[in-house]
């Protein structure tokens, strides 16, 4: 009896009990995100095993934009169909989206008060080392070997030295990959496979090895019919912009900004923001190097994926560009959310029966391996990115270090590394120590 229980098919209603508590609860990160999933989906209800578990988030990490939301979406979709993937994703995002929305309103109405400013110079520096700790556990993952180091040193050269865009690096990377696999083959790293894993015990899961997933009848035609229906509902958006904007244009480049990037970022969050980073600051000009600092430290204090920062950016964008406009820039953070998430839940609907029947693909495998190496490169960009106008607010030229600002990375990185402290109760605490200086 108990193990009829067990395989039950949870209800839809229990399922949307955990998948709105985890848009709320989902700090730390993809790797916070990851862990309160199994715990809750694995280990506690049993509603899918842990093969199928990693194996559903191997096939999310292959694909562009935040995997845990992706992660979730696969998960509900493969509980509940398509409503239920699509709520999972709906509820991952929409916390945190709301909570920035709040959070970007008070920035730009009291941003130039001084309390505000103490604030955002304890945040900035422990920004920096959260980015430069981001470096250190990609890269401890993804370098295993001289080749993968010399990738690493070859993305952040192209993008540090000569500014070269995030998607040609990506697909050089790629190209490269398949290049060394078929001329070079001993030189490209395989992770080893644990043969004792294949064996653990599946009974007792409602979706384990054994289970045939949604998506086995996929056929081209659906495909076809399916990518019509994301393309209408991605433009339609466009449309009204076009019917009803009086700045079409600048509708126009964010749209297509923020479709690119979710369409060519492979590797998660951190591979996003470089690129956002750049783009956002030095060639659009919607907001300066020192906001997008602060919109880090503000999405850091969010739930839900720290891709959520786009967000931000997408109202800074909207704020500034139609002369502080709260509409437009609340406006411009609906637009930005819409954009950057919508491809996630076209790649699992659409894609997502691709890649199960690519299941155990080398190729794929090996590519990956390529590519995430490349990230760890494009991450330490962005904390030396960001991180030298963090130590010389007033530029390099003139040589002068803020030397609170350097002890307050290495206290950071002190605290990340050594006591492993919550990213969290760091950013409350770099608070606290902003508000200390400006008072004391």
């Amino acid at each position: 009896m108990q193990k009829e229980d067990t395989l039950s098919k949870p209800t839809f209603r229990e399922a949307l009990k955990f998948w709105f508590k985890l848009g709320w609860i989902s700090f730390g990160g993809t790797l916070g995100h990851i862990n309160i999933m199994h715990d809750f989906l694995v280990e506690r209800k049993k509603w899918i095993s842990s093969s199928r578990f990693f194996h559903a988030l191997s096939l999310c990490m292959l694909l562009p934009g935040p995997e845990a939301q992706q992660l979730a979406i696969y998960i509900g979709w493969q509980l509940h169909g398509k409503r239920g993937g699509l709520l999972a994703g709906l509820l991952f995002i929409l916390p945190s989206m709301f909570i920035l929305l709040g959070l970007s309103l008070l920035y730009v109405t009291f941003g130039n008060q001084g309390w505000m400013d103490a604030i955002f110079s304890g945040l900035k520096p422990a920004v920096v080392a959260i980015i430069f700790h981001a470096v250190w556990s990609v890269g401890n993952k993804a370098l295993h070997g001289i080749l993968h180091y010399l990738l690493a040193a070859v993305a952040f050269s192209c993008i540090f030295f000569f500014n070269i865009s995030m998607p040609y690096i990506i697909v050089g990377t790629i190209i490269l990959a398949l290049l060394f696999r078929y001329f070079w083959p001993g030189l490209v790293y395989r992770k080893p496979t644990d043969q004792a894993e294949e064996e653990l015990n599946e009974e007792g899961y409602y979706i384990n090895k054994n289970t045939e997933g949604l998506g086995k009848d996929f056929n081209t035609g659906l495909l076809i019919k399916q990518g019509l229906i994301f393309f209408l509902i991605w433009g339609l958006p466009l449309l009204l912009f076009y019917l009803f904007s009086g700045d079409f244009s600048f509708w126009k480049g964010l749209i297509l900004f923020f479709t690119q990037t979710a369409l060519f970022t492979i590797g998660g969050s951190y591979t996003v923001l470089p690129y956002v980073a750049q783009f956002s600051v030095s060639k659009f000009n919607w907001l300066s190097k020192s906001q997008m600092v602060d919109g880090f430290a503000l999405a850091e204090t969010t739930p839900g994926p720290l891709i959520i920062v786009v967000c931000y950016v997408g109202f800074m964008a909207g704020f500034n560009h139609f002369d502080g406009s709260l509409l437009m820039g609340t406006v411009g953070l609906f637009a930005t959310t819409f954009y950057t998430f919508l491809p996630s839940f076209l790649f699992i609907f659409v894609g997502g029966p691709v890649l199960e029947h690519s299941r155990g693909s080398a190729v794929i495998s090996d590519v990956l391996t390529f590519v995430t190496a490349a990230v760890v490169g494009v991450i330490l960009n962005l904390a030396l990115y960001l991180g030298k106008d963090v130590l010389f607010p007033h530029g390099l030229s003139l040589g002068k270090i803020d030397l609170m600002a350097l002890m307050w990375i290495g206290v950071s990185i002190l605290l990340i590394f050594k006591l492993r402290i919550n990213i969290v109760y760091l950013i409350l605490l770099s608070m606290i120590y902003g508000l200390f200086q400006y008072y004391v």
